[in-house]
């Protein structure tokens, strides 16, 4: 545990040294989870990530150049970052190790006056049960779990959560805890599961995206960006523009492949198959009276940048992004010619 080593020391110095001994970079292993740290200086924020499900490494994948769900992310934001990544599939941040780390690491921060959280899925959890240890100032959570404790959360009823019983859900930093941190928790309304958990964050600003889900569709938001533009503003703003935000979801909806999309991942359930039907009727009819009344306002440089960004590696997936861009805003020069270009 080379950073609280570090950090003991380093807190002896007069402030004015301390900024001069960053940056410094570092990782370890704890019990099942891997710490990546990196501060640059104390004046900015600090931000905690923890993986979420599906980020499933083993031991023998960590190497010097191997880097947590979310560290390279904070790294282009220039924070501070400390990120976990479990090891393993059945890993819900439990291991002893990494609670004494956590710990004995809290009181080690204070220089560090801005702290953050971010975290999907099991990461959320995470960020939900330490967020009071860790003093957090801000979080942003995309569907966590608030825990596995069944008592708690009877209505969990997913096979992970029979899985998760390996586990004690009531020794401490079984359930959330967030202190006196804020912040934003996005989910979707229509997943009962992640509505139950959802409710039990009621100090956090509630963002719902229809129809996002929790697995197939939300790995969909993801490669287009949703996520990662949300979490930027986060990271480097300390806040979420809900207009923007709102904007960016109502986008969404218009795009075909949306529902293509959902459909494919609701393909079990009768009733939401019936209720999506008739939302992509209703909107088909909105689209173009909406882009016609409200096109002047719309900002549609995110959905340029991120098509811009995967235009060599994923080119249909960019047109697409620029056709809708298009129908939003006509006469934009600029998108008119990456799609000649890209055409």
């Amino acid at each position: 545990m080379k950073l609280l080593y570090w950090l003991d020391e380093w807190l002896t110095l007069p402030q004015d040294e301390q900024q001069t001994r960053l940056p410094i970079s570092g990782g370890d292993l704890l019990g099942d989870v891997f710490v990546k740290y990196h501060f640059i200086d104390i004046n900015k924020p600090l931000l905690f990530t923890f993986s979420p499900a599906g980020t499933n490494y083993q031991e023998h994948d960590l190497n010097d150049d191997f880097s947590p769900w979310g560290f390279q992310l904070a790294q282009k934001q220039h924070v501070n970052v400390i990120s976990f990544q479990h090891l393993g599939i059945s890993n819900w941040f439990r291991h002893r190790n990494l609670l004494f780390f956590l710990e004995q690491l809290a009181p080690l921060l204070t220089p560090f006056t801005q702290r953050l959280g971010y975290g999907l899925s099991r990461g959320g959890f995470a960020v939900g049960a330490f967020a009071n240890l860790l003093k957090l100032d801000k979080v942003l959570l995309f569907h966590p779990v608030s825990t596995k404790n069944k008592a708690l959360a009877p209505w969990d009823d997913r096979s992970s959560t029979d899985i998760a019983q390996q586990f004690d859900w009531e020794q401490d930093y079984h359930d959330l805890d967030l202190g006196n941190a804020k912040g934003y928790i996005i989910y979707d309304p229509t997943n009962r599961i992640d509505r139950g958990h959802a409710k039990r964050y009621s100090q956090l600003t509630h963002l719902r995206v229809f129809g996002m889900g929790h697995s197939t569709h939300a790995t969909y938001l993801n490669k287009f960006g949703f996520y990662k533009q949300v979490a930027v503003d986060f990271i480097s703003h300390q806040q979420v523009d809900i207009a923007q935000f709102r904007l960016q979801t109502k986008t969404l909806r218009f795009k075909e492949d949306y529902y293509r999309r959902l459909n494919k991942a609701n393909a079990k359930s009768a009733h939401r198959q019936v209720l999506l039907s008739k939302a992509h009727n209703i909107l088909i009819d909105e689209k173009a009276a909406h882009v016609q009344e409200h096109q002047a306002k719309i900002d549609i440089q995110p959905l340029i940048d991120v098509a811009l960004k995967h235009q060599d590696e994923h080119p249909k997936d960019a047109i697409q992004l620029l056709e809708v861009a298009q129908q939003l805003a006509p006469d934009d020069p600029l998108v008119e010619h990456k799609l000649k270009q890209l055409k």
